[in-house]
């Protein structure tokens, strides 16, 4: 499998491309925007924007916020630097863990801010987890267009015609780049956030026979991106934060947890000193290891690439991290596979058949000896219900 000559990116990844030298696109990307981008010049333009939001609504701008460090570092920016009113939108995708949930009290408190929480019917959740695991070998549909689609039907509702969310697409992937202005719409809605399934579509693909909660259009509409002609109306403006500033993750990361006390925790298959990375999620292991099942990498490979990119690791250090991270089967699929009422036998077959070539998945035996050796400090703490009532008994 052919690997980026830089990073340690493999060419399975998505959007990837080589130049004839074997650098990725995503280096390509990163080293224009280290070495060519007119970042004062972006600024003012970020002023500008602020200035045009400031006292139009009850609030100036909606910022999207899941408590990770990207959401968390654009709010401390919003509130600190651009010196807006922001209503903070959390979509709660019912994964949260209790490390988060005190950095989330900490900030909202700390920034004295309002804040704005929607958490989607369980059982709507668990139908679309399966329906998009089965069909895209991604189970994480209900969480990808809630965040991206939910925060857009308040800032209607609100008549807040700004959004801001965090980093751009262009910092990890190549569907934009960075020599390219990157609006968080419908456009990119359908082309990165989706899997090419909407919402529509979804609900003639759900088995209602699997429990007796029926799904109907109107429980999807929180995961359907609003009417056109709605955000018009509003001259809805949605950007990426990381468009006009420099995004840099380890310096922002230094930064909240020096001003907002944010704290990092344990994630499964991901090295310690990582520690800032995706701990809002106890499915994070899960999403890691399907994506190793599929493309052959792991949440280790993207994380050591931005270091190396960054100057901050060589190559050989990345790849030794990488043996030794990437790949492990996570304790949370059997969380997983018990909200899903399936066998891991089950689970291996539906991931297998999104194999991304040339990569080959391993076998069940093969993932069953390869497991993680420790689970995280709070992994007693992840909630097992699921629901049903005779597995909850």
């Amino acid at each position: 499998m052919k690997h980026c000559t830089k990073c340690v990116m493999p060419e399975t990844a998505e959007t990837l491309g080589f130049d004839n030298a074997g650098v990725c696109s995503v280096c390509k990307q990163v080293e224009f925007k280290q070495e060519s981008i007119d970042w004062t010049a972006r600024k003012r333009d970020l002023d500008a924007i602020a200035d045009a939001a400031r006292n139009c609504a009850d609030y100036d701008c909606i910022v999207p916020f899941s408590g990770g460090k990207d959401s968390t570092f654009t709010l401390l920016y919003v509130v600190e630097t651009l010196k807006l009113k922001p209503l903070v939108v959390r979509f709660d995708h019912g994964f949260m863990r209790q490390t988060l949930i005190e950095n989330n009290t900490r900030t909202f408190r700390t920034l004295g801010v309002d804040v704005h929480t929607f958490t989607p019917n369980w059982q709507v959740v668990r139908k679309l987890m399966f329906e998009a695991l089965r069909r895209r070998g991604d189970f994480c549909w209900h969480c990808h267009t809630g965040i991206f689609a939910y925060p857009m039907w308040v800032a209607i509702e609100k008549k807040v015609p700004l959004v801001i969310w965090g980093e751009p697409s262009s910092e990890y992937s190549s569907f934009y780049g960075y020599d390219e202005a990157e609006e968080v719409d419908e456009r990119r809605f359908n082309t990165i956030v989706n899997l090419g399934i909407n919402a529509e579509d979804m609900v003639g693909m759900l088995d209602n026979s699997v429990n007796s909660y029926k799904v109907e259009a109107r429980d999807l509409r929180p995961f359907t991106y609003p009417p056109t002609k709605d955000l018009r109306a509003l001259k809805l403006r949605s950007m990426c934060l990381g468009s006009y500033i420099p995004w840099d993750v380890r310096k922002q990361v230094d930064l909240i947890r020096d001003r907002l006390g944010w704290q990092g925790d344990e994630v499964e298959g991901v090295p310690p000193q990582y520690d800032y990375e995706k701990i809002e999620c106890f499915m994070q292991g899960v999403r890691d290891y399907v994506k190793f099942l599929k493309r052959g990498f792991g949440r280790t490979t993207h994380l050591t690439s931005i270091d190396i990119r960054n100057g901050r690791m060589t190559r050989e250090e990345a790849e030794d991290l990488v043996k030794h991270y990437d790949g492990k089967r996570p304790g949370s699929l059997d969380i997983f596979l018990r909200y899903l009422g399936i066998s891991e036998a089950e689970f291996m077959e539906i991931v297998k058949a999104h194999a991304v070539e040339p990569h080959s998945p391993p076998d069940l035996a093969w993932a069953q000896s390869n497991r993680m050796n420790q689970k995280p400090h709070d992994f007693d703490q992840w909630s097992t219900v699921v629901g049903d009532r005779d597995l909850d008994r």
